[in-house]
C-alpha cells in the first residue's frame, strides 16, 4: 500500500477536529447494569422486496443466543443523518464527477425536515465539506466545488465519515462511493472494519461493476448490516443513491434491554423473522464496555 504525501495530515487534522474516540465510546452500544437499551436497524427482506408493516411480536432477537423482548420503535421520530464519502480521486474526473455530483443532489433532494446531511471526500487527502446540517444549499455548493485529483485512500475515508456520524440522536446511514481499490490509506481494512463493528452507523457502499473487486465496502457493508450497490456506470449512481436512501427510510428500528447476558465483551447478534420465510438484515453485534 503507498502512503501518498499529504494524507496523513489531512486525515489527522479532520480525526483530531471531531475527536472520535470520545464521539464512538459515546454512542457504541454499552451497558453495565443490564437494563440500558440496545438500538437495532434492520432491513427485512423477502427476495428483493422490502417487507413493510411488521410490529415487534414478528421479530426474534437473540443476545448471545438468548431471546430478548424487543419493541418497535417509531422511524418517523427519528431524524436520518446521511454522510456522503466520495471518492474524489483522479479517476472520477470528467463525465463521472458530473454524475457523481447529480446523484449527490438527487439525494439531498429527498432529505425531510429534521433530517441532515454531512460530505467527506478523498482522494489521497481526506477532507470534511461538510459537517452534518440541514442546510441543503450549502452541501450542493460543497459538491460544486468538488475536484477530482490523485490517488485513492478509501479506508480512511470511510473511517472519517463513520466517526462524523456518531451523534446523540437520530438514525446514522453513511453512503460510501469509490470506483477503485485503496491506494492511500494509512489506516488499516481490519481496524476500520473493527471499529466499523463498535459504532452505529449503517454503511452502504457503492461501486461500478467490472473495476476491482470491492472487497472493503464488502466488509464494511456487512459488519454494519448495510448493503454493497454495484451499478454498471456512473450514469447510475442517482438511482443507486436514492435507492439506498429509500430502502433506509423503510428499516426497522427495534429496540430492547440486555437481559440474561454477560455484562461485558462482544455480544452477537441474530434477528429473525417469525413464521416468515422473509430475512433480517442488521449489524451482527456490539461490544460491552464497562
Amino acid at each position: 500500500m503507498r502512503h501518498a504525501r499529504g494524507a496523513f495530515p489531512a486525515l489527522l487534522a479532520l480525526l483530531v477536529c471531531y475527536n472520535p474516540a470520545p464521539a464512538a465510546a459515546q454512542r457504541t452500544p454499552t451497558f453495565s447494569t443490564g437494563v440500558e437499551a440496545i438500538r437495532l436497524d434492520v432491513l427485512v427482506i423477502d427476495g428483493d422486496r422490502v417487507v413493510l408493516g411488521l410490529e415487534a411480536s414478528d421479530f426474534e432477537v437473540r443476545d448471545n443466543g438468548i431471546l430478548q423482548e424487543v419493541k418497535l420503535v417509531s422511524t418517523e421520530a427519528q431524524p436520518l443523518h446521511v454522510i456522503l464519502a466520495l471518492d474524489t480521486s483522479g479517476s472520477v474526473a470528467g463525465q463521472p464527477l458530473d454524475h457523481l455530483r447529480s446523484a449527490g443532489r438527487a439525494l439531498l433532494d429527498r432529505l425531510e425536515p429534521g433530517d441532515r446531511a454531512g460530505l467527506v471526500t478523498f482522494s489521497h487527502e481526506v477532507m470534511l465539506r461538510e459537517a452534518l446540517t440541514q442546510d441543503v444549499e450549502r452541501l450542493t455548493r460543497a459538491l460544486t466545488r468538488v475536484a477530482p485529483q490523485g490517488e485513492t485512500a478509501v479506508i480512511d475515508g470511510s473511517y472519517a465519515a463513520m466517526m462524523l456520524g456518531e451523534t446523540d440522536v437520530g438514525r446514522d446511514l453513511l453512503i460510501v462511493f469509490s470506483d477503485g481499490v485503496d491506494t492511500a490509506s494509512w489506516l488499516t481494512a481490519d481496524q476500520v472494519i473493527d471499529a466499523a463493528r463498535r459504532v452505529d452507523v449503517v454503511v452502504y457502499g457503492v461501486s461500478v461493476r467490472g473495476t476491482d473487486e470491492p472487497e472493503f465496502l464488502g466488509k464494511l457493508c456487512e459488519v454494519t448490516g448495510g448493503s454493497l450497490f454495484q451499478v454498471e456506470s456512473t450514469r447510475d449512481l442517482s438511482d443507486a443513491f436514492v435507492d439506498i436512501f429509500d430502502e433506509f427510510r423503510n428499516r426497522y428500528l427495534l429496540s430492547y434491554s440486555p437481559q440474561s447476558v454477560s455484562p461485558e465483551g462482544w455480544h452477537r447478534l441474530d434477528v429473525t423473522i417469525k413464521g416468515q420465510r422473509a430475512t433480517a438484515k442488521a449489524r451482527g453485534g456490539y461490544m460491552v464496555r464497562r
